[in-house]
């Protein structure tokens, strides 16, 4: 019999894949959107003056722990991953993980410098125990339907990234413009409704990331022992994922300056206050920015109610109200604006253009992945490195004459152009290496080999966080472009490299593609 029959998962599809698998895009998409809007309020809330509510640390102190809390929430899915695979099974790990986020942004949301903390550290311990899990769920599910992973991945990246577009696009509003409290306490929000659809669906995966048992544990080692592969090609595919990682540091270094150096960019050199016919035109274009994508989201919503409404009513109801609430923020903040007397552009606005790239061009490059004309693992990351070094080519030109002292506010053209740039090669490389770490490394290592992966995208977090610290001494010393050719400069190099490197990845990854 095909798997497609009896396996519950593969039962129902919604946009050629199962319906499962958009269980898990609105369960990451809620945990993303807490995410990247405490994100993109972190930074401008410490470097913001007393008088606007902020605690007016310098960008060096701001940037420091910015980098350390990205770098952290890398970390902890190694032990994540592990308690999962040994213990707690991949769904009750994502479903504890997220209730103890919700606990961090609730601290967050108090404003003082010890629930600051405890915040922290309840977002680094609740997305250790969530992170890797949801990707091993992923892993597990298609473990029969290796061709269809890439475009799997990268659907669910989709799923991330409409949560980042909105949890940046509101919670960087109402924090710019409302309340540094309601920012953070909005992000713990949908964070809990996330949880709670999630609980209420699981039965939805069958089997897939139960608690492990001893009969599941030794299924597994039989499983393993079955599939025959030789010990040598099991390390030889191991070094192939540590080369991945290792290039991925290089990416993030230079990609997480979006909640870092591109929005001290956009709050101090950026032009943001638009009046006339400039204003109406953002006002409209701001309009349809927001609501666009959020329609494109409630579609992929009920195709998923016309496919599971009956058998899951519970976390239907809840993912509706998550919805509802969120349409009733959206079409708030719209007509705020609208009827506004004075328009800027909010710092942290810049923000929702990477995540609304990913849901326009997202489901081009799942096509394109499961195409005749798919590229090789490799080649796609070469290619993703040079198109972020790209787009930091734009900054770099944009910013041409702007030092420390400068009072000079360039077009917001050039950050446009960045993000697109960066958004196109994150496509390449973020979605592509979770699945190329699930194909390559063995079944019983999935979650901890996850973590490992996690823990390299943590080191170019920190290092994004200490470079991105070095915006004023550099500026002050030579100039702003030369800051940004920095970032220019070194993951077009990378990307050139890994091209170099790719027969010797090839032959290392023994077939896998």
């Amino acid at each position: 019999m095909n798997k497609d029959t009896v396996d519950p998962f593969f039962k129902d599809t919604v946009l050629g894949h199962p319906a499962g698998l958009f269980v898990l895009f609105f369960t990451e998409m809620w945990e993303r959107f807490s995410y990247y809007g405490m994100r993109a309020l972190l930074v401008l809330f410490l470097t913001s003056s007393i008088a606007k509510g902020g605690w007016a640390w310098s960008v060096e102190e701001a940037m420091g722990l910015y980098g350390s809390y990205t770098m952290t929430v890398y970390f902890t899915p190694v032990i994540g991953g592990f308690i999962a695979d040994r213990y707690l099974g991949y769904r009750w790990a994502v479903i504890l993980g997220a209730i103890i986020m919700t606990c961090g942004h609730a601290a967050m949301a108090v404003e003082t410098p010890f629930f600051l903390y405890v915040g922290i550290g309840c977002l680094i311990v609740g997305n250790g125990l969530f992170k890797p899990n949801m990707t091993s769920i992923i892993s597990n599910a298609y473990e029969s339907h290796p061709e269809k992973k890439d475009g799997a991945y990268s659907l669910f990246y989709m799923g991330v990234n409409a949560g980042a577009f909105l949890g940046i696009m509101l919670c960087g509003y109402i924090g710019e413009k409302i309340s540094w409290s309601w920012g953070f306490g909005l992000a713990g929000i949908f964070m809990f409704f996330g949880m709670l659809q999630f609980y209420y669906t699981q039965n939805i995966f069958g089997t897939i990331g139960l608690k492990p048992t001893a009969a599941s544990k030794q299924a597994s080692k039989d499983k393993a022992s079955k599939e025959n592969v030789p010990g040598y090609i099991i390390r030889d595919r191991i070094i192939a994922v540590l080369i991945f990682s290792v290039f991925t540091i290089f990416f993030w270094a230079a990609f997480e300056q979006a909640g870092g150096s591109m929005t001290i960019f956009a709050e101090k050199f950026t032009q943001r206050e638009l009046f006339g016919s400039s204003a109406s035109i953002f006002k409209i274009t701001d309009a349809v920015l927001t609501i666009g994508p959020l329609l494109i989201i409630t579609y992929v919503l009920l195709k998923l109610f016309s496919k599971t409404i009956k058998e899951f009513t519970a976390g239907n109801l809840i993912l509706s109200l998550s919805f509802i609430i969120i349409w009733g923020i959206v079409l708030w903040k719209v007509g705020r604006e609208y009827y506004a007397t004075e328009t800027e552009v909010p710092a942290t606005w810049f923000g929702i253009l990477n995540s609304l790239f990913i849901v326009v061009f997202a489901p081009f490059f799942s096509k394109w992945w499961e195409s005749k004309y798919n590229i090789s693992g490799p080649m796609k990351f070469g290619l993703g490195l040079a198109l972020l070094g790209l787009g930091f080519g734009f900054l770099a030109y944009g910013s041409i004459g702007i030092n420390t002292d400068s009072v000079v506010r360039v077009s917001m053209f050039w950050l446009i152009a960045a993000y697109l740039l960066h958004t196109l090669g994150e496509l390449c490389i973020s979605p592509v290496g979770l699945s190329y770490v699930s194909k390559l490394v063995p079944a019983t290592w999935i979650g901890i080999m996850f973590g490992v992966y996690y823990l390299f995208i943590g080191m170019g977090n920190k290092l994004a966080g200490s470079m991105g610290g070095m915006i004023e001494s550099i500026t002050a010393q030579y100039s702003l472009t030369t800051f940004f050719l920095i970032f220019t400069v070194v993951p077009i190099g990378a990307g050139i490299l890994m091209l170099i490197l790719s027969p010797l990845m090839k032959k290392l990854m023994h077939g896998v593609k």
